[in-house]
């Protein structure tokens, strides 16, 4: 039995038992005000990253970047609830539902495993109510990506991911939490396809809006 999601739940419990702030704007006294729930409400566009339709939720700016740093960096797991609400609207427009395996993007390193209890972009999956397919994993390390240019985003991760053998045959669509210049779902795409995936589009939490 895999132990994470009882880990994550007991972290999210943790969570709403201590003195909280909003997850969006640190107000005190509550775990996501009024305000910012409303900011965290889907609003999909789509982009098209070098010929794949990424689908994001939200614009990774305000509320929804300060949410999902407070996931990713505080532990705030009673956050991916209504991120995951708005995942669930991006992975709607992907297609007509029936996407087949969905794949989480980048794999969890053990490392970061360790670190936090839990895995990101799974518990967000779950909480959009889809159970994650774990088709993909590093066959190398990578550097962090946040310092990086888009050239030196896509240098870091080229060949850094291989495929499963469950990944032949099956319809994809790629997940993350935040698409910036699209470099590891690029990556994450490449390795399907070469284990003999389809992979249909992918659907983010948010995306960098673009300057």
């Amino acid at each position: 039995m895999d132990p994470a999601p009882l880990r994550s739940a007991l972290a999210e419990a943790f969570a709403l038992l201590l003195p909280v702030a909003c997850g969006g704007c640190d107000a005190p006294g509550v775990a996501l005000c009024p305000a910012c729930r409303a900011a965290l409400g889907p609003r999909v566009e789509r982009a098209d990253v070098a010929g794949l339709a990424v689908h994001a939720a939200l614009r990774y700016e305000g509320v929804s970047a300060a949410a999902i740093r407070a996931l990713k960096q505080r532990g705030r797991t009673d956050l991916a609830r209504p991120l995951g609400r708005a995942l669930r609207a991006a992975l709607a427009a992907v297609g007509d539902g029936e996407h087949g395996l969905v794949a989480v993007v980048p794999p969890t390193s053990r490392a970061a495993m360790r670190r936090r209890g839990y895995r990101v972009v799974d518990l967000l999956v779950r909480r959009a109510g889809v159970r994650p397919a774990r088709l993909l994993r590093y066959a190398r390390r990578v550097g962090d990506q946040r310092a990086l240019g888009r050239a030196e985003r896509r240098r870091n991760v080229a060949g850094s991911m291989r495929a499963t053998g469950a990944a032949e045959g099956a319809r994809v669509v790629l997940v993350d939490d935040v698409a910036t210049t699209g470099s590891t779902l690029a990556e994450a795409r490449r390795a399907l396809e070469e284990a003999g995936a389809i992979v249909v589009g992918a659907a983010v939490v948010a995306a960098t809006p673009r300057r």
